[in-house]
C-alpha cells in the first residue's frame, strides 16, 4: 500500500472550508446546502455499521435524527488534515424529543464525543462523512435522564430498551465489513 501525497496548503484549506460549512448547514437543517458539499451523499455510522448511501437515504437519516433530537447542535473540539481527509472532533448535543426509529423520546439531554472522517477523492470531492462515537455512552446518557422512582417511566425504560435493541438487531452493511 502506497502513501497518498500530503495535498499542497491551498487544497486543505478548500477541504476545511467546506466541512465547516458542511458542519454549519447541519445544524441550520439546510439540507440541500449540506448535501451539496458531496455529489453523491455518503454516511458510514461505524457504531451502528450502517451506511447512508445516495440522497434520498441521507435524507432519510436527516429526517429521523432531526425528529429525535430537533436541537442538535455540536461544539467542535478539533479538526486535522490527513492526506486524504479532514477528521474533526466535536461535541454532539441534543435533546431526545421525538422517537429515534422505535426509541420513544425521553426527554434526556444528551453530549457526546464524536469523531468525524470527511474522506476526498483523488479530485478532491467529498465522498462520505465517517463517523465514530460511543454508542453506549449516549444510550447512558438518554436512559439516565429518566427519574426511575417513577413507575411511569419503567414502562418508558423498558419500551427505550427494547427500541435499542431493535437498532442493533440487523446485519452490519458489507461494505463496512468487507475491508480487505
Amino acid at each position: 500500500m502506497s502513501i497518498p501525497a500530503f495535498p499542497p496548503p491551498e487544497v486543505l484549506a478548500a477541504r476545511e472550508k467546506l466541512v465547516l460549512d458542511h458542519f454549519h448547514d447541519e445544524v441550520r437543517q439546510a439540507w440541500d446546502d449540506v448535501l451539496a458539499t458531496f455529489p453523491h451523499p455518503r454516511y458510514e455510522l461505524i457504531p451502528q455499521m450502517l451506511v447512508h448511501d445516495g440522497d434520498a437515504a441521507v435524507r432519510g437519516y436527516y429526517a429521523e435524527t432531526r425528529t429525535a433530537f430537533p436541537d442538535q447542535d455540536h461544539e467542535i473540539i478539533a479538526l486535522r488534515h490527513s492526506a486524504d481527509a479532514v477528521i474533526v472532533e466535536f461535541w454532539l448535543m441534543g435533546t431526545h424529543r421525538g422517537y429515534l426509529g422505535k426509541v420513544p423520546p425521553t426527554g434526556s439531554r444528551f453530549r457526546v464525543r464524536m469523531t468525524a472522517y470527511f474522506v476526498f477523492d483523488d479530485t478532491e470531492t467529498l465522498v462520505c462523512e465517517r463517523i465514530y462515537f460511543d454508542s453506549l455512552t449516549m444510550v447512558k446518557q438518554l436512559l439516565g435522564g429518566l427519574d426511575m422512582k417513577r413507575p411511569a417511566n419503567w414502562w418508558l425504560a423498558a419500551r427505550c430498551v427494547r427500541g435499542f435493541l431493535s437498532m442493533s438487531s440487523g446485519k452490519p452493511d458489507p461494505a463496512l465489513t468487507n475491508t480487505s
